[in-house]
């Protein structure tokens, strides 16, 4: 079993690596999980869209 993380700093960049992640891959998918998170640095707001696929090569 393997893992691939992805962290972006938007949505559309998560979708996108995902998907041409997926789209060279070989196996078996196993499970997506996905995480949002926000911050606060000085007066601007900062996300971090992040990803972890489980995969059988």
């Amino acid at each position: 079993m393997k893992v691939k993380i992805f962290d972006e700093e938007s949505e559309t960049d998560l979708q996108n690596s995902i998907n041409s992640f997926l789209d060279e891959m070989t196996g078996e998918l196993i499970d997506i999980k996905f995480q949002v998170s926000a911050s606060v640095y000085s007066e601007e707001q900062i996300y971090c869209f992040s990803a972890m696929i489980v995969y059988r090569k």
